[in-house]
């Protein structure tokens, strides 16, 4: 579920299914997002190759035009279904594109937590993500990011992210994820929250779940 936040009191809500698999011996992750409901985005579907070390590959199938179209990493700062979240701050970004500082170890969430500075290498990639600096939470536990600070360009804070609920999804490989973020756009003051109400972990999910023709159905 997904809801958002106009900051005047109005709300919206739409229903989503999604689907993920690790690849590549977990360098890639495959994920699918089926949006259920209103009728107005009913059908629409979001095919995503989260890539490790090179630029994501993102597709958008729209079933009012009957047409899947490409969304090219220079539209990663792009909102993510008019949501507050870009289609970048759902994925991990290339690794090799950023600096990594530590500054500090503080809890967030209630739990132990390394603060990073994540400063883009090229005005090029500051450009295409939107951000001049992310400040992340990075459990130490966990391994998710429990809370983050994004600046925009001018490197004014621009959103701040915030996470609860993190569970288990695989034991035998440690897998995390938080079944609650929240995203605030501190200048325009609206936020959009993703919601997972029911988590199942199958592991031989299927490969052509990930794929632009089943997008299509």
């Amino acid at each position: 579920m997904m809801r958002m936040n106009d900051g005047k009191g109005h709300q919206r809500e739409r229903k989503i299914a999604m689907a993920t698999k690790l690849v590549d011996g977990g360098k890639t992750e495959k994920r699918i997002y089926r949006f259920l409901s209103p009728e107005d985005v009913k059908g629409t579907g979001i095919l995503v190759f989260d890539y490790e070390t090179k630029a994501d590959d993102i597709w958008i199938y729209l079933p009012a035009l009957h047409k899947t179209r490409r969304i090219l990493s220079s539209d990663r700062s792009k909102s993510f279904m008019g949501s507050d979240f870009s289609y970048g701050d759902l994925n991990i970004p290339p690794l090799d594109e950023y600096t990594y500082t530590l500054v500090k170890e503080e809890s967030s969430g209630g739990e132990s937590c390394w603060v990073i500075d994540v400063m883009p290498k090229s005005a090029q990639v500051a450009q295409e993500e939107g951000y001049k600096k992310k400040t992340l939470w990075i459990s130490k536990k966990t391994h998710t990011v429990r809370k983050g600070l994004y600046y925009d360009l001018e490197g004014k804070l621009k959103k701040q992210l915030s996470t609860t609920d993190v569970v288990l999804l695989d034991k035998k490989k440690g897998r995390y994820r938080a079944k609650r973020m929240e995203m605030k756009n501190m200048q325009a003051g609206t936020s959009s929250v993703f919601v997972t109400t029911d988590v199942k972990f199958v592991p031989d999910t299927k490969d052509e779940y990930f794929t632009t023709r089943y997008l299509e159905r």
